[in-house]
């Protein structure tokens, strides 16, 4: 007999919210943050509930106000890409 209801795990409050630290390197598409509308994408970062790293570098945090009629102030993730080397 099939289980009915229940909620998936990535639903739990444990899952959720933000999954690195600034300063932290990340990896191409790395999750950033999940199920948040605290944080906005910024530079190099890419997605709309789940944000994740568009490329290689360092997470960096910065704030911006929110448009006309709102006064609630967002987290913006951005990513500074790593300097490759010519050798």
């Amino acid at each position: 007999m099939a289980q009915r209801g229940g909620i998936s795990h990535i639903h739990y409050r444990e899952t959720r919210g933000l999954k690195v630290a600034g300063g932290q390197s990340v990896t191409k598409s790395a999750i950033l943050t999940r199920e948040g509308n605290k944080w906005k994408p910024g530079k190099n970062v890419g997605g709309i509930g789940t944000l994740y790293a568009l490329c290689d570098g360092e997470v960096y945090f910065t704030k911006k106000k929110g448009s006309y009629r709102t006064t609630k102030v967002y987290t913006v993730i951005n990513i500074k890409p790593k300097v490759k080397k010519k050798s």
